[in-house]
């Protein structure tokens, strides 16, 4: 057993506490946790299990991975060195690390989510800086199922908390009813169709809702600000109105940001319609900084490629099928072998010096079924370059960069408490953020564009989980041990708040 110790808990115990919770090195406090460790190291090595300590390591570790934490927990009668191993950090650790979710995004979630969202300081919940494991997992273990509907600004995407990837995709609730009728019908209708097709109760499980961004979010008016607090209270009643239990809503962006394990930085969400710059301070939306936003989104580089296609007479009338051979892998034919030796790589992608690439044989070939194989070359490349010159598909706007650099300026003026390099992390997500290439150009052009002392240090980062970014961001959410208390609203909650703010008029809008 103090082998195993040794080599599994030693090395476990060393890296149990949180990122961002160890105190300063060389402080008194780290000097004493430091102390502590070895202590603990040194007492757990001098613990016998009598005849098992003839059993080999990697078949203790086995065992461990057999009986599961509370049969280890429970097995803690059978000597003393079990009972100490038992209530051990590390051990819960090690459990965490064995279940379906990847270890550094658990780390993240428990150190920096489980206070629950900044926008809601009256739903605050307090947690200790110092991870407990032990209460981490028996609180994970009973977390409830939730059901995740990512609104998203062109299609929906919903399923399970506790699945690998959303379940199915769907038109975003805009789609749903007439766009005349009042905006709580249309919510009612949406969130209906997404309970059939799961086929669950309203009333069992808590709900997450990503919140789509809307070209008004950029606004910092009155009527902007009153738009968006009534848009999320109409969520929560029709909600609430279905006898849904529980109810947590979070802005798209802020989810994309914190898939990426951040919790302060830009995001550059390329929606359907529009491409918005968003900068978050500590998982808020800073709306009093400004949200920029471009009017070119995933829709506008579609038509953009279905043009480019047509000045070449490639004939295309479908935009699903353009989307699909804009998004995809294509063939690129070696010219110097058979043609069954192919390697495949993205359709579309974004130059890294555009002039350049102009120069190069860029042909390759994507195949869509039923309509056979379609051939471009420089349609790969000018597609996605109007996010950088959007003149170029007849449009008087502000290429991505200049966007990007505009909110960084707007994000060092502000004087907002903190690191103040905090805006130099830059997130990209939503689909068409995908397309190889788009980080390293962004990044190429800010530090072209912006002086020595705001691009110093920049970071743009592609979506962590590519399209499904912001519902990762959900799930990470909905898997925390304090969700329940920290993130969600309840019906008797959201009533009592309503009734003390006055009424809402939600039916009429």
């Amino acid at each position: 057993m103090a082998m195993l110790l040794r080599k599994v808990w030693g090395s476990v115990l060393a890296r149990a506490a949180a990122p961002g919770a160890d105190p300063p090195p060389g402080s008194p406090r780290a000097r004493r946790a430091q102390a502590q460790r070895v202590e603990q190291y040194q007492y757990h090595g001098s613990l016998s299990l009598g005849a098992l300590d003839a059993v080999p390591t990697d078949v203790l570790a086995q065992i461990l991975r057999l009986l599961g934490p509370l049969d280890a927990a429970r097995s803690s009668a059978v000597c003393r060195a079990w009972r100490v191993l038992a209530s051990d950090n590390g051990l819960w650790a090690f459990f965490l690390r064995l279940g379906p979710e990847p270890w550094d995004l658990v780390v993240f979630a428990e150190t920096h989510l489980a206070a629950g969202p900044a926008s809601h300081p009256w739903l605050y919940y307090d947690s200790s800086p110092q991870l407990s494991f032990k209460q981490i997992y028996g609180l994970r273990a009973v977390v409830p199922g939730t059901l995740i509907v990512d609104g998203g600004s062109g299609y929906c995407k919903y399923g399970w908390s506790k699945y690998a990837a959303p379940s199915g995709r769907c038109a975003t609730f805009l789609e749903f009813g007439n766009i005349e009728a009042p905006m709580y019908a249309r919510l009612r209708h949406f969130f209906s169709t997404i309970y059939t097709r799961m086929q669950i109760k309203h009333s069992t499980q808590p709900v997450i809702v990503v919140l789509p961004l809307c070209h008004s979010d950029g606004l910092n008016t009155e009527s902007a600000r009153a738009s968006r607090k009534q848009y999320k209270e109409t969520l929560y009643s029709v909600l609430f109105d279905m006898n849904v239990p529980a109810v947590c809503a979070v802005d798209q962006a802020v989810l994309s940001l914190y898939a990426s394990k951040r919790i302060s930085g830009i995001v550059v969400h390329i929606g359907f319609n529009t491409t918005s710059v968003v900068p978050i301070f500590q998982g808020r939306v800073m709306y009093e900084i400004g949200v920029e936003t471009v009017g070119q989104g995933a829709l506008k580089l579609t038509g953009f490629l279905k043009e480019l296609m047509q000045r070449r007479n490639i004939s295309c009338e479908s935009l699903y099928t353009v989307r699909t051979i804009k998004e995809n892998e294509a063939y690129l034919w070696l010219l110097t072998l058979p043609l069954f030796l192919s390697h495949v790589k993205k359709l579309c992608y974004v130059a890294a010096d555009y002039e350049a690439e102009l120069r190069k044989d860029t042909q390759a070939s994507y195949a869509v079924d039923g309509e056979g194989w379609f051939t471009l070359s420089e349609e790969r490349f000018k597609t996605p370059e109007i996010l950088f010159q959007p003149h170029m598909g007849g449009m008087r706007a502000m290429g991505l960069h200049k966007a990007v650099a505009l909110c960084m300026d707007h994000c060092y003026t502000s004087g907002t408490v903190g690191d103040d390099s905090w805006y130099k992390t830059i997130v990209l997500a939503g689909g068409s953020s995908c397309l190889p290439g788009l980080p390293e150009r962004l990044e190429k052009e800010l530090h072209q564009l912006l002086p020595p002392y705001m691009s110093e240090g920049i970071r743009v980062l592609p979506p962590s989980f590519g399209t499904d970014s912001a519902w990762f961001g959900a799930k990470m959410i909905s898997n925390v041990s304090t969700f329940t208390e920290a993130w969600c609203v309840k019906k008797k909650q959201f009533r009592q708040k309503t009734r003390r703010n006055g009424p809402l008029f939600m039916n009429s809008w």
